[in-house]
């Protein structure tokens, strides 16, 4: 089914695969002006055109998000943008040994600061524009994890970077109103992407990622500050979280490690 889309003027980043792409293709429609963004040039131009051939108006840019003064360039020249979704991240497990201090520099570069250059920025863009006529200046959506709300030993740094960047949205959205902006916390189950195909355990509900994107667009519609789904695994990670520490710890150590190797793929779910 169809997600709802009532912004025109949609920014996502780490727009190439996964729910970025999905998001892009759900959004696409005549009228829509679709700004993607993504770090191959092939597979980012390729969404833009079956963007556009769904009746859109897209453009695909080759971004890195850890570029801050590229991307306040990119989204400076933009125009008039009614939903800007911080989607690109990356993920890395520790294969069950010590995580790398290269492997949580990146995935913090990606996950937290890559964040903060692309939403910062289309804040002040928004308010400086004027209400469209749902009365707002704008949203942004900040794709999180439901890895936010449990401390996993055998991805830390993703665990960590999502669960930032959900608190900071949240906390955003509170003030940001006074501005007439809204900002939107997403944090997906296990989405079946190319960044969830190599984990070596069990992914309870794995979704497709038009599904994910159907379920963050509707949350989006209904103005919801936190849009986590599926409902089990998000209250399942909110019950491992809440359990004592050295609990948690026995009984994560007991689980199949998520692999090692640092995925920079550009594409979301809890990892």
């Amino acid at each position: 089914m169809q997600a709802m889309v009532t912004q025109r003027h949609i920014l996502i980043t780490g727009a190439s695969a996964g729910l970025g792409r999905a998001l892009a293709l759900a959004a696409a429609a005549p009228g829509a002006v679709l700004h993607l963004s993504g770090r191959d040039a092939g597979r980012i131009g390729a969404v833009a055109e079956a963007c556009r051939a769904r009746g859109a108006t897209a453009q695909g840019q080759v971004a890195d998000v850890r570029d801050a003064a590229a991307m306040a360039a990119w989204i400076a020249g933009a125009g008039r943008l009614d939903l800007v979704v911080a989607n690109a991240g990356i993920s890395a497990g520790t294969g069950g040994a010590v995580e790398p201090a290269a492997t949580a520099r990146a995935v913090f570069e990606t996950n937290v600061t890559g964040v903060l250059n692309t939403v910062l920025p289309a804040l002040e863009a928004m308010a400086a524009q004027a209400p469209g006529p749902d009365g707002l200046r704008g949203r942004v959506a900040v794709v999180a994890s439901v890895a936010a709300f449990v401390a996993a030993p055998g991805a830390p740094a993703y665990c960590a970077s999502k669960a930032a960047v959900q608190r900071w949205a949240e906390a955003l959205d509170a003030t940001e109103r006074r501005r007439g902006i809204r900002l939107h916390a997403v944090c997906p189950g296990y989405i079946r992407t190319a960044m969830t195909a190599r984990n070596d355990f069990p992914m309870p509900f794995l979704m497709d990622a038009e599904e994910a994107a159907r379920r963050t667009l509707a949350g989006i519609a209904a103005g919801r500050t936190r849009i986590a789904y599926p409902w089990p695994v998000y209250w399942g990670a909110r019950l491992a979280g809440a359990l004592p520490l050295g609990l948690r710890a026995a009984l994560f150590n007991r689980l199949p490690a998520k692999a090692a190797q640092l995925d920079e793929a550009r594409e979301q779910g809890p990892g």
